[in-house]
C-alpha cells in the first residue's frame, strides 16, 4: 500500500495555523536520573544519556518500544517482524548481548541470550519515561551494561479512569488495550492487558501477543511499597529470523514475567532503596512449525534477584553504595541444567569543588560468580560547568560481560559451546558537552572502547563446526551529536529534533582460518523528528531515519502520525515506511513494506 499521499497530507495539515491554549510540556531539566544509586538532574549528569518522556512517547509515529528506540542516535535495534515482537538491542555498536535492560531499576538480562532482552519491553501506556545509559555502565549497574544500559520507568499512578482503544491496519494487524488507574489516598493501582494479532506481512510472519502488567503502591503517606507483576506472552512465524534466511517455517513462543517488591527509606541524609524480584523466560523454538517432533529447542530460565542502593549526603559529598544478589537457573533439553550465584558490590562518592562547578565521581564494582569467580571495574565520571548551560564532561571505566549460556553450552550440527570461556573485557572512554538554554539543547560526544576476549565463532578446517572461543578484539570509535529545538507557534508547542551517530569499527586479525565474527553496525545513523500542533486538538509527527551499515547497505525510511482529540475520543493515524523501503536489518530479514494503522481510544473518567 503506498502512503504518498497520506505523508504529502500530513504536512499540509502541519502548516495551517490557528489559536489554541498551549500544552504543559515536562521540563527535562526537572527529571532526576534514578538508574544509578546517586540520583542527580538531567543536566547535572557527566554521562551522556538520553530521557523519552511519556510526552514524547504519545508523539513518537510508534505503538511499542523497540519502534521507540530506533528514533534515538546511538541506538541499533534490529528488528525481525513488525510490531516489536523480536529485536535486538545494541548501543553504540558491540553485540545484543552486550546491553542490559531495566525496568524501574531491576536488572532484566537473560542468561540464555539477549535475545530475550526485549522479551520484557513494557506497553507504552504504562511507561514514564526510558532512560538511555550510552558508554561503559559495568560499575553502576554490573555485568552485560558493556556497551551501555536502557532503564524503563514505569508511573507511579495514574489519575481515577479507564481508557480502552482498538486498532486496526495492514497485514491484518487488529490490536486491543484497556488501561486502568485507580488513584487513592493511601494508594494508587495501575492494570494495563492488551492483545496484538497480525496476519504478517509475508509468508509465516504471523504473531499473537499479549501484555498483561499491574503495577500498585500501597502506604504511600507513610513507608511505600511498590509492587510490579507483568506478564508478556508471544507466538509467531520467523521466516529467516534465525538459521539462514532459507529457514522459512521457523516457529517460535515466548513467555517472560517479573514480579518485584521495592520500597525507600529517607532520612535527612541516608536514602535506602531495597528490593526483591524474580524474572523467568520460557523459549520454545521449532525449526519447522509443522514438524514439532523434528528440531525443537526448550529453554526455562529463572532469575532471583535482592539488592539494596543507598546514598549517604556529608560534608564530603554524596556516597553511593549497595549490594546485590542473584540466584539464576536454567533448564533446557539442549543448553542442560545450570545454575549461577552472583554477587556484586558498588561503591561511589561524588565531590563537588570551585563551587559545585567541578564534580568528580570515581567509582567501583566488585563481582562474584559461581563460576567465573571476581572480577572488579572501577571507573570514573568528571563534569566542569563553564556556566548554568554550558557543561564539559567526561568519563573513563572498566567493562564486562558474563558469556551466556547458549556461549557457553549450545550444540547444534554446526555450532558448538564453550564452558571455558571467559568474560568479555574492554576499557571506555568519552569526552563531551552538553548546551542547554531556553527552548534549545545540543550535546556532543567522542568516545572511545577497545574490547578483548570477545566471544567468536571458529574453525580451522572449514568442514569443522563452528567453536566458541575468546578471540576477537575490537576498537570502536565514534561520535555523537544531538539537538532540539522547541518553540511556540499559534499558540503550541512544536519541536525539532536531530541526532547523528557515527562508528568507526577496527577489527584486529584473528589467528585462525575462519571467523564468524561480523560487524554490521549503524556507521552512520541520522534520525530526524518533527512534532507540530497547528489545530485544535490535532498533533502530527513526521520521523525521518537514515542508516548506513558497515557492509555497505543504506536506506531512508520515513514514519509519521496524526492525534485528533475530541473530548472522551482519541483518534490517531500511524503510517510507517512510508516510501516503500526495501531494506534489512539484521539476518537478511526483509522489513515490512509501508502500512497504516487506524486506532480509537475512548477515555472514561
Amino acid at each position: 500500500m503506498k502512503l504518498t499521499s497520506f505523508f504529502i497530507l500530513l504536512i499540509v495539515f502541519s502548516f495551517r495555523a490557528t489559536a489554541q491554549e498551549p500544552p504543559k510540556q515536562q521540563d527535562l531539566d526537572s527529571v532526576v536520573i534514578t538508574s544509578s544509586r546517586i540520583d542527580l538532574p538531567f543536566k547535572e549528569n557527566a554521562r551522556t544519556i538520553t530521557v523519552i518522556t511519556s510526552a514524547d512517547i504519545k508523539k513518537s509515529a510508534t505503538t511499542n518500544v523497540a519502534d521507540l528506540l530506533q528514533q534515538v542516535a546511538g541506538v541499533d535495534v534490529r528488528r525481525r517482524g513488525a510490531d516489536g515482537t523480536q529485536a535486538d538491542l545494541y548501543i553504540r555498536g558491540g553485540s545484543f548481548d552486550q546491553t542490559l535492560l531495566l525496568i524501574d531499576g531491576m536488572k532484566m538480562e537473560d542468561a540464555q541470550t539477549g535475545h530475550h532482552n526485549l522479551n520484557m519491553a513494557l506497553p507504552l501506556e504504562v511507561i514514564e519515561r526510558i532512560e538511555v545509559i550510552k558508554g561503559p555502565a559495568a560499575r553502576i549497574f554490573g555485568q552485560n551494561a558493556f556497551t551501555g544500559a536502557i532503564n524503563i520507568v514505569t508511573k507511579k499512578h495514574i489519575d481515577n479512569s479507564v481508557s480502552i482503544g482498538v486498532q486496526g491496519g495492514s497485514f491484518g494487524q487488529k490490536n486491543a488495550d484497556i488501561t486502568i488507574g485507580s488513584n487513592l489516598e493511601n494508594s494508587s493501582h495501575i492494570i494495563h492487558v492488551s492483545r496484538n494479532l497480525s496476519d504478517g506481512y509475508r509468508y509465516n510472519t504471523d504473531y499473537d501477543n499479549q501484555s498483561y502488567f499491574v503495577k500498585s503502591i500501597f502506604n504511600k503517606t507513610k513507608l511505600p511499597i511498590s509492587l510490579i507483576a507483568n506478564y508478556q506472552e508471544r507466538k509467531f512465524g520467523a521466516n529467516g529470523f534465525y538459521a539462514s534466511p532459507a529457514a522459512k517455517d521457523q516457529y517460535e513462543e515466548t513467555q517472560t514475567s517479573l514480579i518485584g517488591l521495592s520500597t525507600e527509606i529517607k532520612t535527612d541524609k541516608l536514602t535506602l532503596k531495597p528490593r526483591i524480584y524474580w524474572r523467568r523466560n520460557q523459549d520454545m523454538y521449532l525449526y519447522n512449525r509443522d514438524n514439532p517432533s523434528g528440531y525443537r529447542n526448550l529453554h526455562q530460565t529463572n532469575k532471583i534477584g535482592a539488592e539494596v542502593n543507598a546514598s549517604f549526603q556529608s560534608g564530603l559529598g554524596i556516597t553511593g553504595f549497595g549490594i546485590d544478589l542473584s540466584q539464576t537457573y536454567i533448564s533446557s533439553n539442549n543448553l542442560g541444567s545450570h545454575k549461577r550465584f552472583t554477587t556484586n558490590l558498588f561503591l561511589e562518592h561524588r565531590f563537588s569543588l570551585l563551587n559545585d562547578a567541578l564534580s568528580i565521581t570515581p567509582g567501583l564494582a566488585v563481582s562474584y560468580f559461581s563460576d567465573f569467580k571476581f572480577h572488579a571495574f572501577p571507573g570514573v565520571d568528571v563534569g566542569y560547568k563553564i556556566s548554568s548551560n554550558f557543561q564539559l564532561y567526561g568519563n573513563i571505566g572498566y567493562t564486562y560481560r558474563v558469556p551466556t549460556y547458549t556461549d557457553l553450552y549450545y550444540v547444534s550440527p554446526s555450532e558448538i559451546g564453550n564452558e571455558n570461556l571467559d568474560p568479555e573485557e574492554a576499557i571506555s572512554e568519552e569526552l563531551g558537552f552538553k548546551l542547554n538554554s531556553k527552548g534549545f539543547r545540543f550535546s556532543a560526544a567522542f568516545f572511545n572502547r577497545d574490547s578483548k576476549k570477545l566471544i567468536d565463532f571458529v574453525k580451522n578446517v572449514e568442514t569443522d563446526p563452528w567453536e566458541a572461543n575468546n578471540m576477537a578484539e575490537l576498537n570502536t570509535m565514534g561520535f555523537e551529536a544531538n539537538t532540539e529545538y522547541n518553540f511556540f507557534m499559534a499558540n503550541a508547542n512544536q519541536s525539532i529534533g536531530l541526532g547523528y551517530t557515527y562508528l568507526n569499527e577496527d577489527l584486529k586479525d584473528i589467528s585462525t582460518n575462519f571467523s564468524r565474527y561480523s560487524i554490521n553496525s549503524l556507521k552512520h545513523q541520522f534520525v530526524a523528528t518533527l512534532r507540530t500542533q497547528f489545530l485544535e486538538n490535532l498533533s502530527q509527527s513526521i520521523v525521518y531515519r537514515y542508516a548506513e551499515r558497515t557492509v555497505g547497505s543504506s536506506y531512508n525510511v520515513y514514519d509519521a502520525s496524526i492525534n485528533y482529540e475530541l473530548k472522551a475520543f482519541e483518534f490517531s493515524v500511524t503510517a510507517n515506511n512510508i516510501f516503500d523501503t526495501d531494506y534489512t536489518e539484521t539476518n537478511l530479514v526483509p522489513a515490512p513494506k509501508s502500512s497504516i494503522l487506524f486506532g480509537l481510544k475512548y477515555n472514561f473518567k
